[in-house]
């Protein structure tokens, strides 16, 4: 069955690739679990969009990825959250809202953000940024009551 895949799989492909897979393998576990979609020109037009733009959020070199991991590991980066008095936070700080507030200094997906632990108080928090394969910045994450 020919199929594309939707997240990457570590034995088949990452998302996007057009692979071919045994019948079962494809309806009782690819398919379900959200990983895959049955192929077909529209399906395919639409992996095609979401490649691009998960390539316009890329990094294309090492050189810019250094010069982006430098900017962000010398200035904090400020996300200003709901919180009560003792500064515990209405929810969680996300990826998204991480990547969102480092914006304009570089091309962060929000999937390449890890984070240790849950982060629910106010304070300074460390979290680790996948800019390129290999160069990783580790930036200062400020979180404020807003």
């Amino acid at each position: 069955m020919k199929i594309i895949l939707t997240h990457e799989v570590g034995s088949l492909g990452i998302a996007g690739d057009v692979v071919d897979v045994k019948d079962g393998y494809a309806r009782n576990y690819l398919i379900p679990r959200s990983l895959a979609t049955q192929w077909s020109a529209g399906a395919e037009k639409q992996i095609a969009a979401l490649r691009q733009s998960r390539n316009d959020k890329k990094i294309a070199s090492v050189e810019e990825a250094q010069a982006a991991r430098d900017s962000l590991q010398s200035n904090p980066v400020v996300v200003s959250a709901k919180a009560g008095d003792s500064g515990r936070l209405f929810g969680a700080i996300t990826t998204a809202e991480i990547a969102n507030a480092i914006g304009d200094r570089a091309k962060v997906d929000k999937r390449r953000i890890q984070i240790a632990h849950p982060i629910k108080t106010t304070g300074e928090y460390q979290v680790k940024v996948s800019l390129h394969d290999g160069v990783f910045a580790t930036v200062t994450v400020n979180v404020v009551a807003g």
